[in-house]
């Protein structure tokens, strides 16, 4: 996978997840009207952690620390990333980034839940 398919990914998941009907909502309120820096931001991201090349400076977690969302929401996210994925690459990076963004789901999930539980 290479910058140019990251970018592929990126801007097609993002384009149904700005449709969907469980997130868009939630995803278009926050962002706003910054959708090309906010999809600059995940081409980073995905480059550091898809090709180890560290273009990404931040916490990934913080921004969404306060967001409104369960399960449900998350389920969603990671079917749409893999749908994406799916329809547009194969092998062990496509694979790879599934891995990521399923691991990724769960701590976001598990942290936002113990901090709507503290509240």
């Amino acid at each position: 996978m290479s910058l140019v398919e990251i970018k592929q990914l990126v801007d097609q998941f993002y384009e149904k997840v700005r449709k969907d009907p469980l997130l868009a909502d939630i995803f278009n309120s926050i962002i706003k009207d910054n959708w090309p820096a906010h999809l600059e931001k995940m081409y980073r991201f995905w480059q550091t952690v898809l090709l180890k090349e560290h273009t990404y400076k931040g916490s990934p977690f913080a921004p969404h620390a306060q967001l409104p969302v369960n399960a449900k929401h998350f389920d969603r996210w990671k079917h749409l990333f893999f749908e994406t994925v799916d329809e547009n690459f194969s092998g062990k990076k496509a694979e790879e980034a599934k891995f990521r963004a399923t691991k990724m789901a769960e701590m976001f999930q598990l942290k936002i839940d113990f901090i709507q539980q503290r509240e």
